[in-house]
């Protein structure tokens, strides 16, 4: 499965694939860039309802994500982890930069 972007009220939402590497995460980053700056993008949702895997370069794009968003004011939110996705965000310390927001409460907190 490859990602997929949706767009809506100066939101962004990435549906991450089940494997983020370094041969998906570059060109997700470029995308995903584009679509921020053409956009206006002020919140950048990562869904990783799907995700069982991501190495560095998956990282890597999330925390340039949050720090480019963090310039103009916006956020970055996590929704949908699973145990094994949870727990790399805990071992990089992904969660002190991105906010993770259990998916029953996604729909509050991206609206802000």
């Amino acid at each position: 499965m490859e990602y997929k972007f949706e767009m809506g009220q100066g939101k962004l939402r990435v549906v991450v694939p089940k494997e983020l590497d370094h041969h998906l995460a570059t060109q997700l980053k470029e995308e995903a860039d584009l679509l921020i700056e053409t956009y206006h993008v002020k919140t950048l949702i990562f869904d990783f309802t799907n995700t069982e895997f991501m190495d560095s370069s998956g990282i890597g794009v999330l925390i340039g994500r949050s720090r480019n968003l963090s310039f103009s004011g916006g956020q970055v939110v996590a929704t949908n982890l699973s145990p094994r996705v949870e727990q790399i965000f805990r071992i990089s310390g992904l969660q002190r930069l991105i906010t993770v927001v259990p998916s029953d409460q996604e729909n509050q907190k991206s609206e802000v």
